[in-house]
C-alpha cells in the first residue's frame, strides 16, 4: 500500500520538525548533549528530571512510585504442646495464603525491565527480595520445631509481601526556561503494579509470648485463638481445630493485579481491514550512528527486519516513512511504513512478551502492535530511540553486522546500541 501525499497541518509541522533533527549537522552548532557519543549507557542513574546523554535514547527504566511491605502467614497451624510431648515434633501446616511474584499484568517475570524492577524495590526498601518468578506454594508446608515448654503455639511459615507501583523512565530532549534544550530522564507510556517477597521465615509462638509489633511473628500470634479459656483450658497435644472466629486470609493462588496491558498501554486493536495511513512526503534511513548499516524491511513476508547495508540494489527497502504522527511532551508517536515493501514495522502478537523478539513488517492496520514511539536528542542532532507502544519495549540489535535482526528488548540495549540515527534521504 503506498501512502497518500496529503498531511495535516498538524502532521507537517511535526515532519518539519523531526526533518529539521535529521539533516545533516554540517554548518549546525551541535550542543555537547547532542555529541556525547553513544557507547555506554550502563552506568547512567535514572531519576526523573535527571540528566541523560544520546546513548541513553534508547533505553528505558523502572521507578517505584510507591511501595508496602506487608508481613504475611503463608502456612500455619494451631499446636497444643502439654507436659511429656515437648521436643522436636514435624508439624503440617495449612496454606493460609500464596505469593507470586509479577511485574504488570503478565503473571510473571519476564524480561530485563520487569527484574530491574524488583532489583529497585529491593534496593529502595533495603530488602532482598524475589527477583525472578517464585510462587510461595511451591514451599513445603512442613515445619520442624524443638518445643521446650508446653504452651498453646502456632507453628507457622511466613515473609514479608511487597507490592506497589512503578513508572517507565525514558531519555528524550527537553526545552528548558532558557529555551536551550537538553536531554533528561522524562516518564514515559508505561506503569503498572508488582508483587514480591523476602525469604520465608518458620517459627512457632505462643500467646503470652511478647513479639515486635509488625513482625511475621505477631501476624502468626493474631491467628491465634487467645482468649483466656481457650490459653488455659486443658488440650490433648496436637493440632488445634480451626475455632470459627480465627481469621482465614486464603488467597488466590495469583493475586489480582490492576494496570493495563504489558506495557501499560491501551490494548491492540483486531487485524481489520488496512489502514489507510497519513504518511509525510519525507523518507528516512534508520541507521547506526556513523556506520553504513540501517534498518531494511524483508521481502519475504515471514523474514524480519535487518541491517542491512544502503546500496543502488536496496530497492527502498532501507527506506522508512513517518504516518499517522502525534506528539504528546515532546515524545513523537507513528507508524513506520517501508517504501519498499509497502508494509509497517511490527512486533508479531505470538511475540509481544518474548523478549529480543524480532521486528517484521506487516500489512499496515490500526494496531498499537504497529506504533512506535520516537525519543529525540536536541535539534541539530539526528539521535533516536525507539519504543514499540504496546509492548513497552525498546529496539535494538545484539552485534553489528550485516544481516543481523532488530529486536526487542524490555530495557533496551544498555551499552548504547539501541540508539539510531534518523537521517532524510
Amino acid at each position: 500500500m503506498r501512502p497518500t501525499r496529503s498531511v495535516s497541518r498538524t502532521g507537517r509541522a511535526l515532519m518539519a520538525c523531526t526533518a529539521s533533527a535529521a539533516v545533516a549537522t554540517v554548518g549546525l552548532a551541535v550542543s555537547p548533549a547532542a555529541a556525547a557519543p553513544a557507547t555506554s549507557a550502563a552506568t547512567t542513574q535514572a531519576e526523573p528530571g535527571g540528566a541523560c546523554t544520546a546513548a541513553d535514547l534508547g533505553t528505558r527504566h523502572p521507578y517505584i512510585k510507591t511501595t508496602e511491605v506487608t508481613p504475611t502467614i503463608t502456612h500455619f497451624k494451631g499446636w497444643y504442646v502439654t507436659e511429656g510431648t515437648t521436643g522436636s515434633q514435624t508439624i503440617t501446616t495449612s496454606t493460609q495464603t500464596t505469593i507470586s511474584v509479577s511485574v504488570g499484568l503478565n503473571g510473571t517475570v519476564q524480561g530485563s525491565f520487569a527484574v530491574e524492577t524488583l532489583g529497585t524495590v529491593g534496593a529502595s526498601l533495603g530488602l532482598n527480595v524475589q527477583v525472578s518468578y517464585s510462587s510461595t506454594s511451591s514451599e513445603s508446608n512442613t515445619v520442624t520445631w524443638n518445643f521446650s515448654r508446653p504452651g498453646y503455639y502456632g507453628v507457622y511459615k511466613g515473609t514479608k509481601k511487597v507490592t506497589g507501583t512503578y513508572g517507565s523512565l525514558n531519555c528524550n530532549r527537553v526545552q528548558q526556561d532558557d529555551a536551550s534544550w537538553a536531554l533528561k530522564w522524562a516518564e514515559g507510556p508505561g506503569s503498572g503494579s508488582f508483587t514480591t517477597y523476602t525469604a520465608l521465615e518458620e517459627g512457632a509462638v505462643r500467646c503470652e509470648d511478647e513479639v515486635p509489633a509488625s513482625s511475621i511473628m505477631a501476624r502468626a500470634q493474631a491467628l491465634l485463638d487467645c482468649g483466656p479459656a481457650a490459653a488455659k483450658a486443658e488440650h490433648p497435644a496436637g493440632a488445634v481445630a480451626p475455632a470459627a472466629q480465627q481469621p482465614r486470609d486464603r488467597l488466590a493462588q495469583r493475586p489480582a493485579l490492576t494496570g493495563a496491558t504489558p506495557a501499560q498501554q491501551p490494548r491492540a486493536t483486531g487485524r481489520g481491514a488496512r489502514a489507510a495511513l497519513d504518511c509525510g512526503p519525507d523518507a528516512y534511513k534508520i541507521a547506526v550512528p556513523g556506520k553504513p548499516l540501517s534498518w531494511g524491511a524483508p521481502l519475504l513476508a515471514d523474514d524480519g527486519v535487518r541491517l542491512r547495508p544502503s546500496t543502488i540494489l536496496s530497492a527502498h527497502l532501507d527506506n522508512w516513512r513517518l504516518c499517522d504522527v502525534t506528539e504528546n511532551n515532546g515524545v513523537l508517536e507513528a507508524s513506520l511504513w517501508n517504501w519498499g515493501n509497502g508494509r509497517c514495522a511490527a512486533i508479531a502478537e505470538q511475540n509481544a512478551a518474548t523478549e529480543r523478539a524480532v521486528l517484521i513488517t506487516a500489512p499496515c492496520a490500526e494496531d498499537d502492535l504497529q506504533r512506535f514511539y520516537i525519543y529525540r536528542d536536541v535539534p541539530g542532532s539526528p539521535m533516536i530511540g525507539v519504543q514499540n507502544k504496546y509492548t513497552g519495549s525498546m529496539m535494538g540489535h545484539d552485534r553489528y553486522a550485516d544481516g543481523e535482526f532488530i529486536r526487542q528488548y524490555s530495557s533496551g540495549r544498555q551499552d548504547g546500541t539501541g540508539t539510531y540515527t534518523l537521517t532524510g534521504v
